[in-house]
């Protein structure tokens, strides 16, 4: 039977006390969130390549961390290291040149990441390889980022879940979601930043979508600066109200389980102004 599982982009937040959280109890965030809810994406291992000094790879202390706090049902999603998915450093100014990623699609690299989360056993879920918007000064197009992605995959410990997520929507092609079922991959689908609603993504390739086990689904929202600001970084609140592009979403969801895949949900605070009051109008919408 197809496995629905909603949850949050991350959970270190706060302003969720009195929300999801018992006032001044930091340091039981994370069990308290895995008693609400079945999953949550983990990001922080996300920023590895933040200067040229080498990248950063998880603790081993926090993997165990982690683990304490959740139950064997319990599924994290990890976002790969960007020391493997950025083609080159990030400038510190427009004006500075582009630099190439020495570790970019490093199989070498990347095992070691995987051998960092190996405690986490069955609670390991996805691992998402999310490639920013690349243009031709970062790599050749579409087909190079795909052929030297396979070689990378035929190179890397099989037995895990991957996922993909791009933020061309140009790429979002026959190309695109081919390559994912011929790989056994999962697809990401992203609502928010520059990304096409997800619910058009999915009605134009929904066959091909239909090929993989299990899809995620990020909501994002569009304008994170914006909500910045509108909540001042304090995530209570609903600010917005996203009716039609949420049931847009349950119904993509809805299609999806009844295809027989599995659906990972993950709502960001920036989608509507409070991840979980957000899981609130999707648990309603699902009848759940």
């Amino acid at each position: 039977m197809p496995t629905l599982r909603i949850g949050t982009c991350s959970w270190s937040f706060p302003s969720w006390e009195g929300l999801v959280y018992s006032p001044d109890s930091s340091d039981t965030y994370l069990e308290q969130y895995a008693l609400r809810y079945d999953t949550v994406e983990v990001d922080r291992w996300f920023w590895s390549l933040l200067d040229r000094g080498g990248p950063r790879l998880p603790n081993p202390t926090d993997v165990a961390e982690y683990c304490a706090c959740v139950g064997p049902d319990f599924r994290f999603t990890i976002k790969a290291p960007n020391s493997i998915t950025l083609t080159h450093h990030r400038p510190k100014s427009k004006s500075d040149p582009l630099v190439a990623n020495p570790h970019f699609l490093s199989p070498d690299l990347f095992g070691q990441f995987l051998s960092l989360l190996q405690p986490m056993g069955e609670m390991l879920g996805p691992i998402v390889l999310q490639f920013g918007y690349l243009n031709q000064q970062h790599i050749g197009g579409q087909a190079e980022l795909l052929q030297r992605l396979g070689q990378f995959l035929g190179a890397v410990p099989a037995g895990h879940e991957y996922a993909l997520e791009i933020r061309n929507p140009k790429w979002l092609n026959r190309g695109h979601f081919g390559f994912i079922g011929d790989r056994g991959l999962i697809p990401v689908l992203l609502q928010g930043y520059w990304m096409p609603p997800v619910a058009d993504v999915y009605r134009q390739w929904r066959d091909l979508i239909h090929r993989s086990r299990t899809v995620i689904i990020r909501l994002h929202g569009p304008d994170r600066e914006g909500m910045d600001e509108r909540t001042g970084k304090r995530w209570d609140t609903l600010v917005v109200r996203r009716d039609g592009e949420l049931a847009e979403i349950v119904g993509v969801v809805r299609e999806l389980l009844d295809a027989g895949a599995d659906v990972y949900l993950a709502i960001n605070n920036h989608m509507e102004g409070s991840a979980p009051l957000t899981i609130v109008r999707v648990r309603e919408l699902l009848g759940s």
